[in-house]
């Protein structure tokens, strides 16, 4: 179930909970994962989802992580920048069922780029992608099995999500409404 969000205050601004919107995702991967699903969250956002769901969800070991600099369509434009967290899958890819987590789905290039480089690691039986945002603006074909809420920005603006020292997650809006 994903629940459909136009949430907004009077002055037009985003107003996300994404700590409601975390228990959301909590019950849709539920929904997805079979026993022996694994867990791998996209540097940066997803990996800090994808290590509370891990916890949440009472699983035995570490969710994985993933990085998308080196598969990046952008990269030399961007570079190494926001790579700090680099790949780390700490089971054997091939046959694997893998639920993807990502905090915010836009273009579809992020996602793209993961897929690459959990393909270097081997060959998984299935991947699904779950993530807490979908904002639309879609520039390849790419769509989540799960999303936690929809929303709609301008180009002009982005969404990130941000974490405190206790570990409870917000958003951050930065641009500006055209």
């Amino acid at each position: 179930m994903t629940t459909e969000s136009q949430a907004g205050a009077p002055n037009g601004a985003l107003m996300l909970d994404a700590e409601a919107l975390y228990h959301e995702l909590l019950r849709g991967v539920r929904q997805l994962r079979a026993q022996e699903t694994r867990l791998v969250g996209i540097t940066s956002g997803g990996a800090w989802l994808a290590a509370r769901l891990h916890k949440d969800l009472g699983l035995a070991g570490t969710a994985g992580v993933i990085s998308s600099a080196m598969h990046r369509d952008d990269f030399a434009k961007r570079g190494l920048s926001g790579a700090g967290q680099q790949t780390q899958l700490h089971f054997d890819v091939n046959d694997s069922h893998i639920v993807l987590l990502d905090d915010v789905l836009y273009t579809g290039r992020t996602i793209r780029a993961v897929l690459n480089e959990l393909f270097d690691y081997g060959r998984p039986a299935q991947v699904q992608l779950a993530v807490l945002v979908d904002r639309g603006g879609r520039e390849l074909p790419v769509q989540a099995d799960y999303a936690a809420a929809r929303v709609s920005l301008p180009p002009s603006q982005s969404l990130e999500l941000a974490r405190d020292e206790a570990g409870n997650f917000s958003f951050k809006v930065q641009g500006q409404v055209r």
